[in-house]
């Protein structure tokens, strides 16, 4: 069956949000511009900070879900006066020194240093897993999320992990388990900056290193009817040449977290074409993709920068990148492939990150 160009919001919607530390203010303001046009989701995938996320989303009411991200984002940004924008060498020392702060003094609320931690590389000092502790961002979980509304599954939510012993993908379900806030440490904890957290015997940590966006889970249901997925990634395999050392280490980060994306991309065609070809008129999955472009001034440091400039900048872009998807799937027209890939080009991205939070509504 063909599918309308425009989101039709009697289809199911899934929402896919991925990882990646203090890039995740980017998530907020995607889910920002769907609230704006009244579009929500029934049901979330997510890992690392977009487990977080949509936590705080199904974990809340409806017109308490933007400001409880809003306080995640204040209290986790580090407060220094001023903004900057992009593109200049004074922003790229602002956002490096504020990476350097993250990184000497933690984040109150989202993690801190551990011991003997990095101390334990020494010979003479006990061994250690991880090098910060990232409990605190169980209080704050516990206090901006309603986990008796997140385990009624008025939202689904489902929560990525990865094995540390088999490397196995470890999924957590509200409409199966009862989710608490170690869940959520188990899915943020990137090994080894954070320690792995045992749940059910198995010993957990974040899922970034091999499957950072598991748009994979949705697509796995059985298909009965026509549905939407927006798939939202905090890395880009898209960027401008690298022109210096910290640049090309920037790259090799992104690919690092992006690349399962494509090949999850890759299998998911394949399978559709053979869908296809078995069952031409069959369910419909339209799937949304967008990943957010660093500015020029971001460095491989980015996912500990929490500087109020490049936390405002990611929210501002990741509300015009939302918009601009959305537009492109109005103005998308009627497909009669089993499995339609809609995405924002390089430059379109590119654009929206350089913006700067001025533009931000």
């Amino acid at each position: 069956m063909a599918a309308s160009s425009k989101l039709d919001r009697d289809q199911p919607l899934t929402l896919v949000l991925g990882g990646g530390n203090a890039l995740g203010s980017y998530l907020a303001g995607a889910y920002e511009q769907l609230q704006q046009r009244e579009i929500e989701p029934q049901w979330i995938v997510g890992g690392s900070i977009g487990a977080v996320t949509g936590a705080i989303i199904a974990g809340n009411a409806p017109e308490d879900r933007l400001p409880r991200l809003k306080a995640f984002w204040d209290e986790a940004m580090i407060s220094t006066p001023g903004l900057l924008g992009r593109g200049t060498k004074i922003r790229h020392t602002y956002n490096e020194l504020h990476t350097i702060t993250a990184l000497l003094f933690g984040r109150p609320g989202l993690f801190g240093h551990r011991f003997p931690g990095m101390l334990s590389m020494l010979p003479w000092i006990p061994h250690d897993v991880a090098l910060y502790d990232h409990s605190p961002l169980q209080q704050t979980l516990e206090r901006l999320v309603d986990f008796d509304r997140l385990n009624r599954a008025d939202i689904r939510l489902t929560v990525g992990c990865v094995d540390l012993e088999s490397g196995e993908d470890v999924l957590f379900d509200n409409t199966r388990h009862e989710l608490t806030p170690e869940h959520f440490l188990a899915s943020s904890a990137i090994t080894p900056i954070f320690p792995p957290v045992e749940i059910d015997g198995r010993l957990l940590c974040d899922p970034g290193y091999t499957n950072n966006l598991p748009i994979e889970v949705p697509f796995a249901e059985p298909l009965k009817e026509d549905f939407t997925c927006i798939a939202v990634e905090l890395f880009s395999l898209h960027a401008a040449r690298p022109a210096s050392l910290s640049s090309a280490a920037e790259r090799a980060n992104d690919m690092i977290f992006a690349s399962p994306t494509r090949r999850t991309l890759k299998g998911l065609k394949r399978e559709y074409a053979l869908r296809e070809q078995l069952e031409p008129d069959g369910p419909q999955a339209t799937l949304l993709h967008m990943a957010y472009f660093a500015g020029s001034d971001e460095r491989a440091g980015k996912t500990f920068d929490y500087s109020p400039s490049s936390i405002r900048d990611r929210w501002a872009a990741g509300r015009r990148d939302m918009e601009k998807s959305l537009a492109l799937l109005d103005r998308a027209p009627a497909d009669k492939h089993r499995l339609r890939y809609l995405a924002l080009s390089p430059e379109q991205e590119a654009a929206s990150a350089e913006a700067g939070a001025a533009a931000r509504a």
